[in-house]
């Protein structure tokens, strides 16, 4: 049986703070698999085009100044509906809209720095988890 797949970003603030083990906790609590996992730190360039569909927003020169300013988590995880689900979980965008008991809600401290990216569509979520992922670093799991 094929699960799906999406991508997350644990984003420099919940580094940071010291949040990924939570926010991992939370992730896995809620039924995801972790397929592919590293910590890494965007470069400039890396930013510029992991978001150059934000490029001719206002708000674009300080998310990649964001985005590269300490380390990230970058992972793929595996459910059944994983991208809907994942974004049940972290939550609206504002922390400030967001459902009780998600991600954003507990860790994120603004709009700006809101702890963690979840992938849009399941298109985006194969262009993300590629753009940080080789083939070989995803893991398949199989059910007996």
């Amino acid at each position: 049986m094929r699960t799906d797949r999406t991508f997350t970003m644990l984003k420099p603030d919940s580094v940071e703070k010291g949040h990924v083990g939570a926010i991992l906790e939370k992730i896995t609590a809620s039924g995801f698999r972790i397929v592919a996992m590293k910590l890494t730190q965007m470069t400039s360039d890396d930013a510029k085009a992991f978001y150059a569909v934000h490029s001719e927003r206002p708000f674009y020169g300080e998310l990649v100044e964001y985005m590269t300013r300490g380390p990230i988590i970058a992972a793929i995880l595996e459910k059944n509906n994983a991208m809907e689900d994942f974004r049940t979980l972290i939550g609206a965008t504002n922390p400030a809209d967001a459902a009780e008991g998600t991600i954003r809600k507990l860790y994120a401290a603004s709009i700006g720095e809101n702890a963690v990216h979840g992938s849009d569509s399941d298109e985006n979520a194969a262009i993300e988890g590629a753009f940080h992922f080789s083939g070989r670093e995803m893991f398949c799991y199989f059910r007996m």
